[in-house]
């Protein structure tokens, strides 16, 4: 596996929270593995994905088609798994721009590699609406970060802080309480004004 910086080595590159967006914008299209660390089939995949990543790397210099092959550690990286709907390991996606298409055919060096430069035109892309880039993608990936950062406040006041499970809890279910209170007056303020200028 390699970072960005080292893809022209022709490694697998490893994709995460904080490098996915801005390494999607370099105008590539992207074949991206979700893989699960304690998942067999992944594992056992991995040198032929390996493989892939080298035969595809080594075409960018003159092939028309540049595809760069990136990996996620879907079950570390929740909020990315949920914005493209993974549900099983692995799960390949062919990324062109904002089309998004997932692969479901065999596991093979062969497969994918035709996949990525030629058959993946056989293949409807995910709706834009549901798509990892769209409305309903970006909500999930909010959605899981926002569960995920509540786990680490709780952890953190249990364990750092010594608080009692059930006082951290009450401490989170008072600001969330709060959170709400003032969104429900702000957006009645708003609606509220907009009904009084019409």
């Amino acid at each position: 596996s390699t970072t960005l910086a080292s893809a022209a080595a022709g490694g697998v590159i490893v994709l995460n929270a904080k490098n996915f967006d801005s390494s999607l914008r370099d105008g590539k299209v992207w074949l991206i593995e979700f893989y699960a660390p304690w998942c067999g089939h992944c594992s056992r995949f991995a040198p032929a994905y390996e493989q892939v990543a080298q035969t595809l790397h080594s075409q960018q210099p003159t092939s028309p088609r540049k595809v760069n092959v990136a990996k996620i550690d879907g079950a570390a990286e929740r909020a990315l798994s949920s914005r493209f709907g993974v549900r099983a390991f692995p799960t390949f996606f062919l990324v062109d721009g904002w089309t998004v298409r997932e692969y479901d055919g065999n596991r093979s060096k062969e497969l994918l590699v035709k996949f990525a430069m030629e058959s993946y035109e056989d293949v409807e892309p995910v709706p834009f609406l549901f798509g990892p880039f769209g409305p309903m993608g970006q909500v999930r990936a909010f959605l899981m970060r926002c569960g995920s950062e509540i786990v680490g406040v709780y952890e953190k006041l249990t364990k750092e802080k010594g608080l009692s499970p059930l006082v951290a809890m009450a401490i989170l279910c008072s600001v969330g309480m709060g959170l709400g209170l003032v969104m429900i007056v702000v957006v009645g303020f708003l609606l509220l004004r907009k009904a009084k200028l019409d």
